[in-house]
């Protein structure tokens, strides 16, 4: 293993770190009401996908 191996690995660890803390930085914990929204908007989305799934499957057991 030479020197340019050992020095790329350790770079990229420490970019990783030296990044993630970056991002833990500037992060911030929702208010009640910016928790709600991303609750509601989000089990729309899966009521919606749910229900595409669940056409999709009639119209096969229907028709094929």
């Amino acid at each position: 293993m030479d020197e340019q191996d050992t020095t790329s690995w350790k770079y990229k660890i420490r970019s990783f770190i030296m990044e993630s803390l970056r991002v833990l930085k500037i992060t911030k914990k929702p208010d009640a009401i910016e928790f709600k929204t991303i609750v509601k908007v989000s089990g729309l989305g899966i009521l919606i996908i749910g229900l595409i799934g669940f056409i999709v499957q009639m119209i096969k057991l229907l028709f094929f």
